[in-house]
């Protein structure tokens, strides 16, 4: 009751301070539920919804929001907000949070972000993607301050043909894990080439870092000032920190690199994306790093010719080379067994409320029937397809996930393999108080996650609170 309280607060309050400049405040209210025949719901029910759709294989959610979009681009100034309230249920059990709070403001290119909100970080696919491999849709927003240039930004003299966008963001894991207070470092950069051309090339380099915090057995982790620059510069720790961070680096660092190649071609637009990972230093050329073998490939078409079939996609995920599988390469080299998304001080490893912050093919703690707090199948080989369009005003999207699972280095197992497949339908009603009604149906099928079939349903209601 007194987060809902807090909720009526703040939009009394930003009402009270809108001044007129022709914007909304919109509101919506909608309603989840989600059944299923095995011991959860299925992958990609859940793994698409930040956190909002329980693991559980019966869930219902409700979820009411409010929130005023960044207006006209032209403007000096703008400001936004966004505030969702979740009342969620599965296992006997009620949770309410704010699955989204936020503030945000624009001064000319530049963006000031304060709050948790829904993201997409990465050059992959926006809607038919299995997922970024450093971010994806898989874990609860987590509260972030962000300052940056969050949209490709001409740089000037350029005429439009040199294109940047690049943010700083400093985050806190406020949630019940293993370590207590820890912090996220990410920042990003990003570079277009192509301007008025059919061809667009992009580069982007992320850095992001798990820092700070008291960790069991191993006390209060250095926090201070001079801590945030080693941090941002990737250095190893001062003489306060853990013997392992003086001769590596402070905290828990990982480094991802991208490319992607747009062209126009007719009503076609068709792209192709490539993101590393890297947990061994230094940092190489993206084409030149000790785990070549591993990353993200992906393909996509897109069509504004054709509505049944607006775009269609493939993807290919590899995470079993790891740079081999010994840390300890030559008595020399440090490099090898990186367990992506483990570290040896931060148990919970690349996790928010026990669910991976990067693509979902890596299991999360939510599928450790042991209790294990990190994840116990980072060696992975997926194959993905998509294809959404619109029927008759009816919205689809079919995602269809091969895989084949090995385990960790650490933890090694039989390979098991593993199907998950999902269609969704969406239907809007204007004429029926602006209702949309979504249907899903998805499956598991195979020994990581077991059969299972499963359904969500939801009602949303959408429309203008306010009106200046």
């Amino acid at each position: 009751m007194n987060k809902l309280l807090y909720l009526l607060t703040f939009v009394l309050f930003i009402s009270s301070h809108i001044n007129a400049q022709n914007d909304s405040i919109k509101y919506e209210v909608g309603i989840t539920g989600v059944t299923s025949t095995g011991s959860d719901s299925p992958f990609w029910l859940q793994s698409r919804s930040y956190g909002a759709i329980a693991s559980a294989p019966h869930s219902a959610n409700l979820m009411l929001g409010i929130s005023k979009n960044l207006g006209n681009s032209t403007r000096l100034f703008d400001y936004g907000f966004k505030a969702d309230f979740l009342f969620q249920t599965y296992d006997n059990k009620t949770n309410t949070y704010f699955h989204e709070l936020y503030v945000k403001a624009r001064f000319l290119v530049f963006d000031l972000i304060v709050g948790s909100r829904e993201e997409i970080l990465g050059n992959q696919d926006s809607t038919l993607s299995g997922g970024g491999l450093l971010f994806s849709q898989n874990s609860q927003p987590m509260p972030k301050i962000t300052i940056g240039m969050e949209h490709f930004t001409a740089v000037p003299f350029t005429q439009g043909f040199v294109e940047i966008k690049g943010a700083l963001s400093h985050g806190y894991f406020s949630e019940k894990a293993y370590e207590k207070g820890a912090f996220l470092h990410h920042k990003y950069a990003n570079i277009k080439l192509g301007g008025k051309l059919p061809v667009h090339l992009q580069y982007g380099l992320d850095h992001a870092a798990v820092w700070g915090g008291n960790i069991p057995g191993l006390g209060e982790q250095p926090v201070g000032l001079r801590d945030y620059k080693t941090i941002f510069l990737g250095h190893s720790g001062g003489t306060d920190a853990l013997a392992g961070e003086q001769i590596n680096a402070l905290g828990n660092h990982i480094i991802s690199q991208s490319m992607k190649l747009e062209a126009d071609i007719s009503e076609f637009k068709l792209s192709a994306y490539w993101q590393n990972i890297s947990e061994d230093g230094p940092v190489k050329k993206i084409w030149d790093t000790m785990n070549l073998p591993d990353g993200l490939w992906g393909f996509s078409i897109h069509s504004s010719k054709y509505s049944f079939i607006k775009a269609v996609l493939y993807e290919y995920l590899n995470t079993t080379d790891q740079s081999g599988p010994y840390h300890d390469k030559d008595g020399i080299i440090y490099g090898g067994a990186d367990s992506y998304f483990e570290n040896y001080v931060y148990h919970s490893g690349w996790t928010y409320n026990s669910r991976i912050i990067g693509t979902p093919f890596i299991s999360g703690p939510t599928f450790n029937s042991n209790g294990e707090l990190t994840s116990l199948n980072n060696r992975v080989q997926v194959h993905h397809f998509g294809i959404e369009g619109d029927i008759s005003s009816y919205q689809y999207r079919m995602l269809s996930s091969i895989s084949k699972n090995y385990g960790s280095y650490r933890s090694p197992t039989a390979m098991k393999r593993n199907t998950s497949l999902l269609l969704e339908v969406n239907k809007q009603f204007p004429k029926l108080f602006n209702i949309e009604l979504s249907c899903s149906v998805a499956g598991d099928f195979g020994a990581l996650y077991g059969n299972s079939a499963g359904c969500q349903f939801s009602i949303r209601k959408t429309g203008n609170l306010f009106h200046y």
